[in-house]
This record gives C-alpha cells, sequence and structure tokens, in this order.
C-alpha cells in the first residue's frame, strides 16, 4: 500500500475478494498524462456510480521494454512514481501485472476471460480507443467490446483528448518535448512538471569545492530529455510525501568538463544547506536555458553557473506569474 491508500497487486489469480468487482482503468499510462487523467476520472466516476473499486491495470515491465529488452529508456515514469501518480488519481487498486513469456503469449479471448473476468472478477473496464492487447496486439476495442458484451462485462471506449495548442495529448509528443528541450510544453501535456524522482547520492565534490554544492541523481529509468541546464524546482519526500519544496538551477548530461560515463541531474538548490546525501528528491524541469557545454577553466564554469542561476531565478518568477 502506497499513499492514498492504494494497493499494489503484482498477480492477476492472487486478488483477495474485497478488490474484486471493480471498474477498471487499462493502459501502460506512462507520464500519467492530461489523457490519462481524464480517462482515469471516468473510471472514478463509474466506481463510484456502482460503490465499487476503482482500479488502474498497468504491465511491469512496460510491454515495450519485454520486446525490445536493449533499447534507449523511453519511459517517462518508472514504476514508482507511476504508482505515487496513480494514487494521487483516487485509484483503490493498481495492477502491476507481470509482462513475460507467458503473459506476452495470452490471446486476447484468454486475456479477458482469464485475467479480467476470472482473476479480476472485473465488473467493468475503460480503455482508450487505440487499445489493443493480446497476443500479437490481436485484440482491439471492437473484440473487447463484442465479448464484453457475452460475458457481462461493462466496456467503456474512452475518446481520445486533445490539448488546444499541442492537438492529440499523447506519452509520444511529451517524450519528443523533453528530447527538443521544451519542458514547458510537455508541462502542458502532462498537467504537471515532469518530474526526475531518485535518491541523491555522492559525487565528485567538485561543486562544493567552488562554492555551489550540489544534490547528484542518476536518471536510470527514464528517458533521457535533452542535455542541458533547466531551471527546477525540487520537492523533499519522506516516504512518499513531499516534505520541503526549494527552487535551483541544475545540469542534466554527461558534464562535456569532466566526462562522466553516465547522464547525471546535478541540482544547485537556492537558500539550502543541510545534508541531502541519501534522501529522496523529486526534481521538476521548469525551464530549458541552455545546451551542455566545455569551459576552459573552473573560473569560467564559475561564472556561466552564476549566470545560469540568475537565468532560472528569472524563470522560475516567470512560471509563477503564469508567463
Amino acid at each position: 500500500m502506497i499513499r492514498g491508500g492504494m494497493r499494489i497487486f503484482r498477480h492477476w489469480d492472487d486478488v483477495p475478494e474485497q478488490f474484486k468487482g471493480g471498474v477498471i482503468a487499462i493502459g501502460n499510462f506512462d507520464g500519467v498524462h492530461r489523457g490519462h487523467q481524464a480517462l482515469l476520472a471516468e473510471t472514478r466516476r463509474l466506481a463510484a456510480e456502482r460503490n465499487a473499486i476503482f482500479g488502474v491495470l498497468a504491465f511491469e515491465p512496460h510491454p515495450q521494454e519485454y520486446f525490445r529488452s536493449s533499447a534507449e529508456c523511453f519511459r517517462l515514469t518508472p514504476f514508482r512514481t507511476k504508482a505515487r501518480l496513480l494514487a494521487e488519481q483516487g485509484a483503490d487498486a493498481m495492477f502491476a501485472l507481470t509482462f513475460d513469456k507467458a503473459m506476452a503469449g495470452t490471446s486476447a479471448q484468454d486475456f479477458i476471460l482469464n485475467v479480467l473476468l476470472t482473476g479480476l472478477g472485473a465488473g467493468g473496464v475503460v480503455v482508450g480507443s487505440d487499445f489493443q492487447f493480446g497476443k500479437g496486439r490481436a485484440g482491439n476495442t471492437t473484440v473487447l467490446a463484442y465479448m464484453g458484451e457475452m460475458e457481462g462485462l461493462g466496456v467503456t471506449i474512452f475518446p481520445a483528448v486533445e490539448d488546444e495548442r499541442h492537438g492529440k495529448i499523447s506519452s509520444s509528443r511529451i517524450r519528443q518535448a523533453l528530447k527538443e528541450g521544451r519542458p514547458r510544453e510537455a508541462a502542458d501535456l502532462l498537467g504537471h512538471f515532469w518530474t526526475i524522482e531518485s535518491r541523491v547520492e555522492h559525487g565528485d565534490g567538485r561543486g562544493r569545492a567552488i562554492g555551489v554544492p550540489t544534490a547528484n541523481m542518476g536518471i536510470h529509468g527514464y528517458m533521457a530529455p535533452a542535455f542541458g541546464v533547466y531551471a527546477v524546482r525540487a520537492t523533499i519526500m519522506e516516504d512518499e510525501r513531499p516534505t520541503g519544496r526549494l527552487e535551483g538551477v541544475a545540469n542534466l548530461g554527461i558534464r562535456p568538463m569532466f566526462e562522466s560515463p553516465v547522464p547525471l541531474l546535478e541540482t544547485w538548490l537556492f537558500n539550502f544547506s543541510g545534508d541531502l546525501y541519501g534522501r529522496h528528491l523529486a526534481v521538476d524541469l521548469v525551464e530549458y536555458l541552455r545546451p551542455e557545454a566545455r569551459f576552459d577553466s573552473l573560473d569560467a564554469l564559475k561564472q556561466q553557473i552564476d549566470a545560469d542561476a540568475k537565468a532560472a531565478r528569472a524563470a522560475l518568477d516567470a512560471s509563477k506569474a503564469g508567463c
């Protein structure tokens, strides 16, 4: 169970009776963006009408990770973050079903009969209009609606949600915006700023040596956005609960001057002097300021960091004013 009281189940065949009979939203929900939020709101409404459990079904690992295990990470939200966001949408249960060889080979018919009806005891499901499922993605909304009618399973097909400025809201559009250094556009589509959550790691101490101590975090499990310097807001998390809200400037990337072997998020938090090592931090990317760069000296780097901090403060002030 996580904050908000949401229960998480990893298998479909051992769900307690009190969590059966619910209305279940099915999808990947990567990012839990505005389109997902609208679909989840409809699921929540239908569940309340029936006095039933509001459930969410999403596979772990993501099916694309199973089929393309060597590909670059593409996820907007690793499991922990996704679960927290779903709990914030009011879900009573998350069915995070293992996507493995057996699940990949399950036919659309068996998925409905065995997983949804027998295992989860679903009373209704809500899916997007482009939903596909089952072995070879042979199942679609037509198959689901037909079998639902035959088996007494309520099926709601939810239309795609469009943004007035950016068109259809999708996880792929959000990924593209982040890769191209447009975190504001991504935030418009998400309904919240895109966030990297991780524990703060010990770094090499270079930032502290020049008077700019940074909170260093890996980005394993997340897609790689545009490398560069960002204006950020950060939240210190304790047991999934926010305990402090701070502003700062961050470098995300491989640090050309020091050639980091893996991408890092290094955040300088303004007006903060405490110890964050080992603590869980959630960093919102608010504004992209510039690409990464190599400098001739530490003095030149320090001058640029001061300029970045000034630009970050201005960008953060502008975001508060709704600019």
